[in-house]
């Protein structure tokens, strides 16, 4: 009878622990990876419905993630979405978060409490490989020397970017707090206002360029397209557009092969499909849609090569894989690739108004997937969300904790990332260049404001081939469920509600809208 007794008890222990291990197990943080697109709508991609221009890459990522018909990015442009999505609050309230060029100071103060700096502070490996955009030094950068601060400085481990966009010199790499390949005895200079050095220019060469760009596109000609600014100096190490993505892709693969053994945290930063688009050979001219489309079939086989890397590291089912944009689409902007003439039936944007620079639904609702195999349960869910929320909800998942004042815009979302629950923020606000916006629950209120907007496309945003930016003058009330499209305004019908919006809207723009941590 005793020996039958200490068996059970024996048995019972034995399973506690095994129960607690496999527990010990699960709680274990996952390696985070945020695939960032440039310039994507919701309508370039398949699983979104795109019908014209195919995303088997992104399609396979939907089909075991969950995808989001309400996510967001939180601006209609690049660097305040970036912004928002590292430090967790909403660009306006850094003035001087905007599109930058390449030498503007670093926007986010060195030791701030990042969404990678928190994430380090848990035990993560971090890296950003890619497009970074958001400023470096501490204004006259030199090229030829170590470039801080930076991304090291902004929480992450390892650094592999350009400084801002494709279309901007200085069109080389900086690897860590260099430049990868330049040479000392042809050092780097570049200048935003007048000519320097002797490389030809579009202004003055235009035979010797591939694609025809507007003027202020018209500047140094590097790897056979001119660009905004001038440059001169490190012929070595400019970069080659045809060989971008595989380039960043390749770096991405490195990283997660030698960290595979550590948990650890990538923002990976595709350039496409911002212009210029010039596409590596074996997707030139296949997608039908000009170089626009061309751009989209090398941004999935770039996804579609990462994932493949994940499943032979056996890494997939302790990875979280976020994959978004940085806001809404633009068909031409400054080059003649043939996007506009060859567009047919694609629309970018989906259902949705609007696109890049636009504060309508098609400037800021982003493709939004998120996946995890054998965690996250694949489907589909209206929950709103948006990148400002990565900061506090990826802490939540890391178990780092987010200091008093840090993100004072992030809310914690993971319930709804994770596809644990169908609610995820209440209200958002939306930025576009020159308007700003907030949505609550269905209802979306623009306030009055001009009608030609700053900034906007040159030459034909989505949906608007003139390249006008403008929009109505007056104040607007959209009920989304009923009107995605933004076509009929309900604010005469709907006063009560125009006015709350509008004192929660004036509110959230002059204080943090998450409350103090």
């Amino acid at each position: 009878m005793k020996t039958n007794l200490v068996l059970v008890i024996l048995a019972a222990v034995c399973g506690a622990l095994a129960s607690q291990r496999a527990r010990g197990a699960e709680s274990e943080p996952p390696n985070i990876v945020i695939v960032y697109t440039d310039d994507v709508g919701i309508g370039d991609v398949s699983c979104y419905g795109s019908s014209a221009i195919h995303t088997p890459n992104i399609d396979r990522l939907a089909a075991d993630g969950l995808r989001f018909t309400s996510g967001y990015a939180s601006s209609a442009t690049c660097t305040p979405s970036r912004y928002s999505l590292l430090t967790g609050s909403y660009a306006f309230r850094n003035p001087l978060a905007e599109i930058l060029p390449a030498d503007a100071p670093m926007l986010i103060e060195p030791g701030s409490a990042t969404l990678p700096e928190l994430l380090r502070r848990a035990g993560y490996a971090t890296a950003v490989i890619g497009k970074w955009h958001l400023g470096l030094g501490r204004g006259g950068v030199d090229w030829n020397g170590d470039i801080k601060p930076g991304p090291l400085e902004a929480g992450f481990d390892e650094s592999y970017v350009m400084a801002a966009t494709n279309d901007r010199v200085p069109c080389v790499y900086i690897d860590g707090r260099r430049v990868e390949g330049a040479e000392q005895d042809d050092p780097i200079q570049i200048d935003y206002r007048k000519k320097i050095g002797t490389i030809p220019t579009g202004h003055e060469r235009p035979d010797l360029t591939r694609l025809a760009a507007d003027p202020q596109h018209s500047g140094t000609i590097i790897n056979g397209i001119s660009r905004i600014g001038y440059m001169s100096g490190g012929r070595a190490a400019w970069w080659k557009d045809e060989e971008m993505a595989d380039r960043f892709t390749d770096r991405a693969i490195r990283y997660v092969t030698e960290h595979k053994d550590k948990p650890f945290f990538l923002y990976f930063n595709l350039h496409d499909i911002h212009e210029p688009r010039w596409p590596a050979d074996r997707h030139r001219g296949k997608s039908g849609a000009g170089g626009r489309g061309d751009a989209i079939l090398e941004m999935d086989e770039a996804v579609g090569r990462f994932i493949d890397a994940l499943e032979r590291l056996d890494l997939r089912k302790n990875t979280l894989v976020i994959f978004s944009s940085d806001n809404g689409p633009v068909v031409t902007d400054g080059y003649e690739d043939g996007s506009l003439e060859n567009i047919g039936d694609h629309d970018p944007n989906g259902p949705f108004r609007g696109g890049k620079y636009q504060v309508w639904e098609g400037g800021t609702r982003m493709p939004t997937i998120v996946s995890w195999p054998g965690t996250v349960k694949p489907g589909v869910t209206d929950a709103m969300v948006c990148q400002v929320d990565f900061l506090a909800s990826l802490a939540e998942l890391a178990g780092a904790s987010v200091p008093e004042g840090a993100g004072p815009d992030s809310v914690n979302v993971l319930p709804a990332l994770l596809g644990r629950s169908d609610k995820g923020r209440d209200e958002l606000v939306q930025q576009g260049n020159g308007r700003m916006a907030i949505r609550k629950a269905d209802w979306k209120y623009i306030p009055a404001g001009p009608r030609k907007l700053p900034a906007g496309p040159k030459h034909g945003g989505v949906g608007d081939p003139t390249g006008h930016s403008d929009m109505p003058a007056e104040a607007q009330l959209y009920n989304l469920a009923d009107d995605p499209g933004e076509s009929t305004n309900v604010i005469a019908q709907h006063p009560v509600v125009a006015n709350d919006l509008a004192a929660r809207l004036k509110q959230s723009l002059q204080s943090p809208t998450v409350p103090s941590k």
